[in-house]
């Protein structure tokens, strides 16, 4: 309860900070609709051309584009302005003051910071995978909803670790804000289907920047392509890469030198 609260504290102020300039909103919004206003095109286009890509069709790949979309405003609202904040405390000498409060630093350096107007993406991939969805004959029962939202978040724990690690390099190298720029690119390799890629990229995007477990795999449980078995696969992966990513926190601390010593 006490992290609820601390996690409520801190959007409440974020909130509060971004409703001061509520035409941010309405930019933010257009720019969602303008980029997925594109990825529609490009999807069209290729379907005028085939029925389907390797076993997926129209629709369905629309759902992974909306989970993608989804996960995106995730991304963009809540663990990259955190990560982005936390490495520019590392270069300027003020993660002092995070390790000063009382409160776990990673659970902190996770929480400072939200953009509020990034939901937008999440809404605007929501409309997108309902869409694709609920195509008439096709159905979406609760337990397949509930499998999808465990999935959805299974997913998000995957990439939350994965943006951490990188970041936590930041004890060792302090200049490390390129990271972004690279996990940015790799992100919008999950606007399509692992499945479609070569071998050796489906298996990068797998293990090492785990799209397929973050994207694909959510969109395959609303499009009965996948069962319950391979999420719970995923959930335990997770949970190494957690695991992992809180290892590799508590080693970085202990490189780091305080600016006042």
């Amino acid at each position: 309860m006490h992290v609820v609260r601390v996690v409520l504290a801190f959007l409440r102020v974020a909130a509060l900070n971004e409703l001061q300039y509520r035409a941010n909103f309405v930019l933010q919004l257009i720019q969602s609709l303008l980029a997925l206003g594109t990825g529609l095109v490009i999807l069209a286009l290729v379907f005028d051309q085939v029925t389907d890509l390797n076993g997926w069709t129209h629709p369905q790949i629309l759902a992974v584009m909306g989970v993608h979309v989804m996960m995106g405003g995730l991304i963009q609202m809540v663990i990259q302005p955190n990560i982005l904040q936390f490495m520019a405390d590392i270069e300027e000498g003020t993660f002092d003051y995070v390790l000063t409060r009382p409160v776990d630093a990673q659970l902190l350096v996770s929480i400072r910071s939200f953009r509020i107007w990034q939901a937008t993406d999440v809404l605007v991939g929501a409309v997108v995978l309902i869409i694709a969805v609920t195509r008439p004959g096709h159905a979406v029962e609760p337990a397949t909803a509930m499998l999808f939202a465990a999935s959805f978040l299974v997913g998000w724990a995957m990439l939350y670790s994965v943006w951490l690690i990188l970041a936590t390099t930041a004890f060792w190298f302090v200049h490390v804000d390129q990271i972004v720029d690279l996990l940015n690119g790799f992100y919008q390799a999950g606007r399509w289907p692992v499945g479609i890629y070569p071998g050796w990229l489906r298996h990068g995007l797998t293990f090492l920047v785990p799209l397929a477990y973050a994207i694909t795999v959510p969109a395959e449980v609303l499009t009965s392509k996948v069962s319950a078995g391979a999420v719970a696969g995923a959930a335990a992966f997770a949970v190494v890469l957690v695991a992992l990513a809180r290892w590799f926190w508590r080693a970085g601390l202990r490189r780091y030198a305080s600016a006042s010593s």
